[in-house]
């Protein structure tokens, strides 16, 4: 996850409210508010339904940055002061305490590791240096076998040992963690949590992508609406548009970052057991979940494994995902799991011509 950067008060409500008096600040804002800038290299969208003054809108703004700080001074792997960067640099084989988040998503990422037989490893980070698709400056070019089998050798979720009663982990090898898969997750479930905890019933987070929903858009009970991408890589465009209630949602997908070498393209999903990028016909994968670190590990797993296995996982896990799967000439099939169906029923499925699986 890259360092937090952040836009200072991207609303016009920040620079306006601190030169105004008391009056102001309790100035009722049409609905919905919508707060916005960069973060982790990305962005941030969060889009407020309930009926906020300009003070109450700006307080809200504060607090989230300060979430998405904490966050980024527990996981990011491009600052050397983050306790994830302290944990990469500990003593091989030596437990380190470590706080109850970075706990947490250490867990959920060896739990979707185990469960997914590697297909999802947060130890991958040499790999997608040396594919040119991480923080290493370098063409990008397909690596020698010899090279690759040797950063081959340094990967294995099995080298991390994380006990969550004792709140301690600790690495077997001399390996980096990097989080990057599921820290914008639990970023978004974050802000979430904050907003509710400051009384927020209807909001929508959206951090890069990642979304975690409650309540409705509008006075109405109208539900939030997303588009699910079709999978071009020269615009963006919604080949499904499903309504979310109280749910997150994560997409991972090989269509936009890439690199061609002698007719070939080779995706920045790499695949930790092999070290190499996916070749299969799967698209993007979008996978709704209670929990939006849960979503994006899953995601990213079931993306590795491809249309068969990725679904046949889906299905074993009771997971909610909807797959876009490559046809023969530019042509695309959705499909999606039962648990989808049980999620958003069958009406709606119809409606989208999904393939059930």
């Amino acid at each position: 996850m890259k360092s937090l950067r952040l836009v200072a008060l991207p609303l016009l409500l920040g620079l306006s409210l601190l030169l105004a008096g008391c009056s102001e600040s309790d100035r009722p804002l049409d609905s919905p508010v919508r707060l916005e800038g960069a973060i982790f290299g990305s962005f941030y969208q969060v889009t407020l339904a309930d009926p906020l003054t300009q003070g109450q809108a700006l307080a809200l703004e504060e607090g989230i940055l300060e979430v998405l700080e904490a966050v980024d001074a527990g996981m990011s792997i491009y600052r050397e002061d983050s306790e994830l960067s302290a944990f990469n640099q500990a003593p091989v084989g030596e437990w380190q305490p470590l706080s109850d988040e970075l706990i947490e998503v250490l867990a959920i990422s060896q739990a979707v590791a185990e469960a997914s037989d590697g297909a999802f490893d947060t130890t991958i980070g040499a790999l997608v240096n040396l594919w040119s698709f991480g923080a290493e400056a370098r063409p990008r070019e397909v690596p020698d076998d010899a090279t690759l089998e040797a950063r081959l050798a340094e990967v294995g979720f099995d080298a991390v040992e994380v006990d969550p009663d004792a709140l301690q982990a600790r690495r077997l090898r001399d390996l980096h963690v990097d989080l990057g898969g599921v820290a914008k997750g639990h970023a978004t479930d974050r802000v979430g949590e904050f907003l509710e905890g400051e009384g927020i019933e209807h909001y929508l987070v959206n951090l890069g992508g990642d979304l975690r929903v409650r309540g409705y858009r509008d006075a109405e009970q109208a539900p939030w609406r997303i588009g699910i991408e079709a999978p071009l890589e020269d615009r963006q465009e919604a080949r499904h548009v499903v309504p979310l209630h109280d749910i997150t949602v994560a997409t991972s997908g090989d269509y936009r970052n890439y690199f061609e070498q002698d007719g070939r393209r080779f995706s920045h999903t790499l695949d930790p057991r092999t070290g190499r990028p996916i070749t299969h016909r799967l698209a993007s994968v979008t996978v709704a979940h209670p929990s939006n670190a849960w979503a994006d590990a899953w995601a990213t797993a079931l993306m590795v494994l491809g249309e068969e296995a990725g679904m046949a996982l889906a299905r074993e896990q009771e997971l909610s995902v909807l797959m876009i799967v490559r046809e023969e000439e530019g042509a695309w099939s959705s499909r999606v799991s039962p648990a989808f169906v049980e999620r958003f029923g069958e009406a709606l499925v119809a409606e989208l011509g999904l393939e059930v699986q």
